[in-house]
C-alpha cells in the first residue's frame, strides 16, 4: 500500500502531447478494459480483464489498481486519466501495477484477441467489430424509413462509411427515436436540403435527445459528430443502440422475467439488477431448462466456446424450428460458432456478432446478441401461464403498477445517466443507496465540493458494507447541506433506505442546483427563479409575441405555446408554425409540446423534461424548461 500511495497519480494531463498514432493505439487499448464503451473503467470491468487471461484476483487489489489511477477518486478510470497514467510510466517516474496488465492485455490481444480461447496468429480490432455490427444493426433497422434512403445501405465494406453517414445528424435522430420512442419530435428534424446549418441543427438535436434519455454526452459535441471521429461514433452509438436493446428487459415489458427470481427475491430486488445481469440470468435459466450443466457469469470467455450459445438456441427456438447440438461435435471453435449463427439465422436472429467475436469474446457486441435474442424470443411463461416476452401481462401475481418507474423517476435517472455518473443508474432509489451517485452529482454542481478521501468507494467487503454504505450516504447529506440544500429532516439512512419523497428532495435540489450553476456560469450575478421568469416575458416582448407567463404554476404553460414563441424569438424564424395548434385540447396541448421540447433541443438547450411536464404544468420541470433556453440565449450572446 505504501508503493501505491506514493505512486498515487495527482496531475491531469493538460499538458500532454502525444502524437495521432500514440492517441490512437492508447484508445484502442483503453477499449480492451472499457468492455461497456462507456468512457469508465469498472472494478467490474477490471475483474472481467483478469478473468480472460485466467487469473483469479481479490477485489482488494483490483480497488488499489483503480486507486493508483483513479486521480478524481470517482471509482473509476477515464481515459484522461489512462492518459496521466502512461505519460508518468513513459517519463519514468512511477512504476505501476495497472500498467502491467495493461502490457500483458495487449500481448495476448497481438496474438489473437482478448480471449485465452481466441485463434492463435490472428490479430482481431473491436473497433473494427463493431464498425460491421453497427452498420448491419443500422441498415436493417431504418431499411424502411424514407427520410434515410439516400444513406443506405452502408457500405459494410468501407469502415469509414459509418461515420460518414452520420454527419448530417438524420441516422443518430433516427436511432434515438429507435432506442426511445417519441423521444424526438419527426417535426423537428431537418431532412430535406440539408446545408451546413441544418446538419448542426440536426447534430445539436440528437446530442441533447440523447442526454435526455440518459446517454452520457460528456465531451461529445456536434463537431466531434460532423467529424466522424471514430471513437466517439462509436460510443455514441452503441449508448443508443444498448437503450434500445434493453428497454425491455424489465418486468413491465417483460412479465415472465418473474420467473428468474430466486430463493425470496420479490420483483422489487429482481428489477434492483441491472438489465446486463438479468439477460445472464434469462441465459442461465434456459441453459438449466434444456439440460446444460454450465453457466454463464460474464459476456465474454463464458460464451467464447459457442455452447451456452447451441443450448440457449435450442431452448428458445419455436416449435416450427427444430435446433440440435450437433454443434457442439466440432472441435474447431471458430467453425463451431459459424454453425451456431447459422442455427441462429434460421430463427431470423443472427445479429451483431461473427464466429470470430464470439471466440474473441466481444463482451459488448455478445450482449448485443443476447440482447437480441430476448427482444425476439423470451421463451417466458408467466407464473399463471400466459405470455411472458414483450408485451405481457401479469406475472408471478405481481402488481406492476406498484414497481413501474414513474415519470419523474425517469427523467432524474437520465439525466443522471447523462451527467457520466458510475456505476450507471438503472433503478433510481436501489442504485443512490450507497451514496457514490449523489457524491459524484455533488461534485459536478460544485467541483471540489466533495473530498473523496472520506468516501468508502466500491467494491464494497461483505462485512460492514452495509455500514459503508450509510457513511457515504450520512456524507452525501453533509455535502448537501453545505450547498445550501433542504435536508433538515433528511438522513443518510433514508437515503440508503430508498425512501422515495426524501430521496426526490435530494435528487430535484441536485438537478435545480446543476441547471442553475450553468446559467451562474454565464452570469455575473446569482439567478432566481423571478428573474427566470422576468428574463422570459421580455424575450416574449421583444420578439414582438403575445404570449406571457406570470411564473411557473401559469396554467397557460400546457398549451405550449409560450415555450415555442421563446424558442422562436431565441433563434429567429426557427420554429415553423404551421405544426403549431391553439392547444385548446389535450391532444393539442401535447402536440405542441412534444414539438417544443424538441426544438428546445434543437436550438442548444439541454431540456431534461418531457413534454407532458408542459401540458401537466409541473412547476419544478417546467423551471428547468426555462432556466435552460434562458442559458441557451445567454451563451448566444456571449459568442457575439
Amino acid at each position: 500500500m505504501a508503493t501505491l500511495a506514493r505512486n498515487k497519480l495527482t496531475s491531469r494531463p493538460s499538458e500532454m502531447v502525444f502524437d495521432k498514432d500514440d492517441l490512437t493505439d492508447f484508445r484502442d487499448t483503453f477499449s480492451k478494459f472499457d468492455r461497456d464503451g462507456n468512457g469508465h473503467v469498472t472494478a467490474e470491468e477490471l475483474k472481467d480483464v483478469f478473468s480472460d487471461l485466467g487469473e483469479g484476483v481479490p477485489a482488494y487489489q483490483i480497488r488499489d489498481m483503480l486507486n493508483e489511477v483513479d486521480i478524481d477518486q470517482n471509482g473509476t478510470v477515464e481515459f484522461e486519466e489512462f492518459l496521466t497514467l502512461l505519460k508518468k510510466v513513459r517519463a519514468g517516474k512511477i512504476d505501476s501495477q495497472f500498467v502491467s496488465v495493461v502490457d500483458r492485455v495487449e500481448k495476448v490481444c497481438k496474438q489473437g484477441g482478448t480471449s485465452s480461447r481466441s485463434a492463435e496468429g490472428t490479430t482481431h480490432s473491436f473497433a473494427d467489430a463493431e464498425i460491421l455490427a453497427f452498420t448491419d444493426f443500422i441498415n436493417s433497422t431504418l431499411a424502411s424509413d424514407p427520410d434515410v434512403q439516400d444513406l443506405l445501405p452502408i457500405d459494410m465494406e468501407d469502415h469509414d462509411a459509418l461515420c460518414k453517414a452520420g454527419r448530417n445528424g438524420l441516422i443518430y435522430c433516427k436511432l434515438i427515436n429507435f432506442a426511445a420512442e417519441d423521444t424526438i419530435d419527426p417535426r423537428a428534424i431537418n431532412t430535406k436540403q440539408l446545408n451546413t446549418f441544418k446538419i448542426q441543427e440536426n447534430l445539436t438535436l440528437a446530442i441533447n435527445s440523447a442526454a435526455s434519455i440518459g446517454i452520457n454526452v460528456v465531451n461529445i459535441g456536434a463537431d466531434d459528430l460532423s467529424k466522424g471521429t471514430q471513437h466517439l461514433v462509436l460510443g455514441f452509438l452503441w449508448q443508443i443502440i444498448r437503450i434500445g436493446l434493453l428497454s425491455s428487459v424489465n418486468l413491465q415489458a417483460s412479465p415472465g422475467l418473474s420467473s428468474l427470481m430466486e430463493g425470496h427475491e420479490d420483483a422489487q430486488e429482481l428489477m434492483a439488477l441491472s438489465p446486463d445481469t438479468l439477460l445472464l440470468r434469462w441465459v442461465n435459466f434456459h441453459l438449466e431448462r434444456s439440460g446444460c450443466v454450465h453457466r454463464v457469469t460474464n459476456f465474454g470467455d463464458d460464451f467464447a466456446d459457442s455452447e451456452a450459445y447451441i443450448y440457449l438456441l435450442r431452448s428458445i427456438a419455436p416449435a416450427e424450428h427444430t435446433m440440435t447440438l450437433a454443434a457442439l461435435d466440432i472441435g474447431d471453435l471458430t467453425q463451431r460458432a459459424e454453425a451456431m449463427l447459422a442455427d441462429a439465422d434460421k430463427m431470423g436472429c443472427r445479429k451483431f456478432v461473427t464466429a470470430n467475436d464470439v471466440t474473441s469474446a466481444n463482451v459488448k457486441l455478445n450482449m448485443a446478441f443476447v440482447a437480441h435474442m430476448f427482444n425476439m424470443y423470451p421463451a417466458m411463461e408467466t407464473a399463471e401461464g400466459g405470455p411472458g416476452g414483450a408485451g405481457g401481462a401479469g406475472g408471478a401475481g405481481i402488481d406492476l403498477d406498484e414497481i413501474e418507474e414513474s415519470r419523474e423517476d425517469r427523467t432524474f435517472r437520465n439525466w443522471m445517466n447523462s451527467m457520466g455518473v458510475r456505476p450507471r443508474v438503472n433503478r433510481l432509489y436501489n442504485d443512490l443507496a450507497d451514496g457514490m451517485v449523489i457524491l459524484q452529482l455533488e461534485d459536478k454542481v460544485k467541483p471540489g465540493c466533495v473530498n473523496w478521501d472520506k468516501v468508502n468507494k466500491p467494491p464494497f467487503k461483505s462485512l460492514g458494507s452495509n455500514m459503508k454504505k450509510i457513511e457515504n450516504c450520512n456524507y452525501a447529506i453533509e455535502v448537501a447541506n453545505e450547498l445550501k440544500f433542504s435536508v433538515v429532516s433528511i438522513g443518510g439512512q433514508d437515503i440508503y433506505n430508498g425512501i422515495p419523497v426524501l430521496t426526490l428532495a435530494v435528487v430535484w435540489q441536485l438537478m435545480r442546483a446543476h441547471t442553475i450553476s450553468i446559467l451562474q456560469q454565464l452570469s455575473d450575478e446569482a439567478i432566481t427563479d423571478p428573474q427566470i421568469v422576468e428574463w422570459a416575458n421580455n424575450k416574449l416582448s421583444k420578439a414582438g409575441k403575445s404570449t406571457s407567463i406570470t411564473g411557473f404554476k401559469d396554467p397557460s404553460i400546457s398549451s405550449a405555446l409560450c415555450v415555442i414563441d421563446l424558442v422562436d424569438a431565441i433563434k429567429p424564424k426557427s420554429v415553423d408554425y404551421s405544426f403549431v395548434t391553439a392547444g385548446e385540447t389535450e391532444d393539442e396541448q401535447l402536440s405542441n409540446s412534444k414539438y417544443a421540447v424538441s426544438m428546445a433541443r434543437k436550438i442548444g438547450a439541454g431540456v431534461y423534461a418531457l413534454p407532458e411536464d408542459l401540458v401537466e404544468v409541473k412547476p419544478k420541470m417546467v423551471m428547468t424548461i426555462f432556466a435552460c433556453l434562458m442559458a441557451r440565449d445567454m451563451s448566444n450572446k456571449k459568442k457575439k
